[in-house]
């Protein structure tokens, strides 16, 4: 298995209603395409050997006795392919007939799954023709699918012979529909991947309910489903199909059919990124009593090098890609955020906040969140105190549009130069003010901070913290400098999220200025605002050249964009820097070739671990997403812990 990555596909066939033969020569056909394309796990329709509507010619023994030869030549045809199949065909056993799936690898049926819920209602009349799953599972040994035991009922985890944490198991249909599936008690189980083969009529509106039960079913077992459902072919007396296949992973459709189509659907599903997050749930509880029908699922894969994700990675993981999903999330975000610093106002009785207004994003972010939360609370915006510090890196690009922000959303706004209290303080240490080493620029964050905390002592102020959630996990601030506040308002968001936030007012100017008369301000607001996305990412902390910034972050510590992937993948799923390394040539390919990659994710695992010390000391601040470094609920980590194992695996890597 690469990187805990299985392929996987749902299957729909052309079918010819009651033709056995023909229908598993085309299922035969698609398991051969699917095997080619690395598939390890293929998923057909509901009794697509003989076709789901055949109505009353079920009962007929000619066509049951056919339906269980193919299934035996199935298992025959396939033996040397590395792949496990699962069918649906009529089976008879005793006085009953069941509506079943059979489960094929390596030449042999592996289980057999009878559905559990038979609907009776509408334009279904199965009861007519099956009998429900029995209670008890039980185990076959008559030889009708050759030499072998084969268990034979709904309670069956079909499992990876070396690794129990990998194994799957089935349910048919309306086992889906009803209140309390199958697939919920088999996940309880131990199933990661659920399937489903189906049977599902088209009608208006029916995809979109069809596609929400699979999507949240698969969130709620925290694992994978693959739906399979029928297509063209089937009798179109009362009902049309339209062969709509999915397949979801934890709440999110991977791969979806086209309706009325037939073939594949494939895609990869990433088994450790499911137990990763089953394992962190301390509320996922462990079911026992399923019988374990063990075989190699995942055999013969091995290869890494070249192999492509039938599934996109996204590379910006904290960023939706859709527009209106964008626009949803900003609203979330800052929704949050506000919120948050409305609380804490509130609980201290402060009418006063002062931030350090330095042109930056990050600033220009927390700042603008300021100021909804003093509109929230009925607060004149004047007892919003923005500050700014010029020191020795800083431009008149950034210092203007700081002074133009306060200004125009009404702001109280002053400039303190600190020049000459950092130049004294180099002297009182004995720095060589022409030494721009470390000391140089955290002489200046400190006093910047020295400054925020006494004026909000004069005023009975909260210090509103500016730092981001990526510049925590590198560890890019000043310790007891730009480190340090009373309410860190952006503590949980990443550096490729706030620039969508500050967009998202630029683009809403109206939500800052809702005044009709004041159309120029907004524009005068939206160009700011622009100024300050278009300024590079800088602590400002070296002298410029030639007035232009010349101490460009990712210049030093790396892209943003690479550093928020690589603390997504690490601290959310637990992933190793060769998965990282992986998923992230999937997902930034061609933009950064596999050395580029590294040599970032080398710096960030370095620093992750070395700055530890900075989280450990973490002030309050909102969390906003699923991933946050706030060392009293997410990221507990020994401040001291070493980086040696994540350090050796990336030395494998080179």
């Amino acid at each position: 298995m690469i990187h805990g990555f299985l392929r996987v596909a749902a299957a729909t066939p052309e079918c010819i209603v009651g033709d056995c033969g023909e229908n598993t020569a085309r299922i035969l056909a698609l398991i051969k395409e699917a095997s080619d394309a690395g598939v390890r796990l293929v998923v057909f329709p509901e009794l697509c050997i003989t076709g789901y509507t055949c109505g009353d010619l079920f009962s007929q023994e000619l066509l049951g006795k056919v339906a269980l030869s193919a299934v035996r030549l199935i298992a025959e045809k396939t033996r040397d392919l590395s792949i496990t199949s699962i069918v649906g065909f009529p089976f008879v056993r005793g006085n009953a007939r069941y509506n079943c799936a059979a489960v094929i690898a390596h030449g042999r049926i592996q289980g057999i799954v009878p559905k559990t819920h038979i609907p009776n209602y509408g334009e279904f009349y199965e009861l007519r023709h099956f009998t429900p799953a029995p209670e008890r599972t039980e185990i076959l040994n008559e030889g009708l699918f050759g030499p072998y035991e084969v268990p034979f009922g709904t309670k069956i985890l079909f499992t990876h012979d070396t690794d129990d944490s990998i194994s799957f198991a089935v349910e048919i249909c309306e086992d889906l529909w009803v209140a309390g599936p199958p697939s919920a008690f088999h996940a309880y189980a131990g199933a990661l991947i659920l399937a489903n083969l189906s049977a599902s009529d088209e009608t208006v509106g029916k995809k979109e309910y069809r596609r929400m039960l699979v999507s949240s079913q698969s969130g709620r077992t925290v694992g994978a489903y693959i739906y399979a459902d029928a297509g063209s072919g089937e009798s179109s007396t009362d009902m049309v199909f339209a062969g709509h296949s999915l397949i979801a992973e934890n709440g999110a459709i991977l791969a979806e059919s086209e309706l009325f189509s037939h073939g594949l659907t494939i895609t990869d599903i990433d088994v450790r990124k499911l137990l990763s997050e089953r394992r962190r749930m301390n509320t996922f509880t462990q079911l026992e009593g399923w019988h374990r029908a063990r075989f190699p699922i995942l055999h013969g894969i091995d290869a890494t090098k070249g192999y492509k994700l039938f599934r996109k990675i996204d590379p910006h993981p904290f960023v939706p890609r859709a527009q209106d999903m964008l626009d949803e999330r900003c609203n979330d975000v800052l929704s949050i955020q506000t919120a948050g610093l409305v609380k804490r106002l509130s609980h201290t009785g402060s009418a006063s906040v002062v931030i350090g207004l330095s042109g930056g994003l990050d600033s220009t972010l927390a700042f603008l969140v300021s100021v909804r939360a003093f509109d929230r609370l009925g607060l004149d915006r004047s007892g919003i105190q923005a500050i700014t510090m010029p020191g020795f890196g800083t431009t008149g690009r950034t210092k203007g549009n700081a002074l133009k922000l306060a200004g125009l959303l009404g702001a109280s706004c002053e400039e303190i130069k600190i020049h000459k209290a950092v130049g004294q303080h180099f002297k009182d240490i004995g720095q060589n003010p022409d030494t721009h080493d470390v000391t140089y620029e955290n002489a200046q964050a400190r006093e910047r901070t020295q400054i925020l905390m006494d004026k909000a002592n004069m005023t009975g102020a909260l210090v509103i913290g500016t730092g981001d959630l990526s510049e925590l996990a590198l560890g890019w601030a000043t310790y007891n400098g730009d480190h340090m506040s009373m309410y860190g308002i952006n503590a949980s968001v990443p550096k490729t999220l706030v620039r969508h936030l500050v967009a998202w007012f630029q683009d809403s100017p109206e939500v800052l200025i809702p005044e009709p008369d004041r159309e120029a301000d907004r524009k005068k607001l939206a160009a700011v605002l622009r100024s300050i996305l278009d300024t590079p990412v800088s602590p400002e902390l070296l002298p410029p050249e030639d007035g232009e910034i010349s101490q460009k972050t990712e210049d030093i510590i790396g892209p943003y964009e690479l550093h928020d992937f690589f603390l997504y993948h690490l601290t959310r799923w637990g992933a190793s820097p060769a998965k990282i390394l992986f998923l992230a040539e999937q997902a930034f390919a061609p933009n950064y070739p596999r050395e580029t990659i590294l040599k970032w994710l080398r710096i960030f695992i370095q620093r992750f671990f070395a700055q530890q010390f900075k989280r450990s000391c973490l002030p309050d601040g909102p969390k906003v997403g699923s991933v946050s470094l706030s060392p009293r609920s997410d990221w507990r980590m020994p401040s001291d812990a070493s980086a040696a194992l994540w350090l050796k695996e990336l030395d494998t890597l080179e």
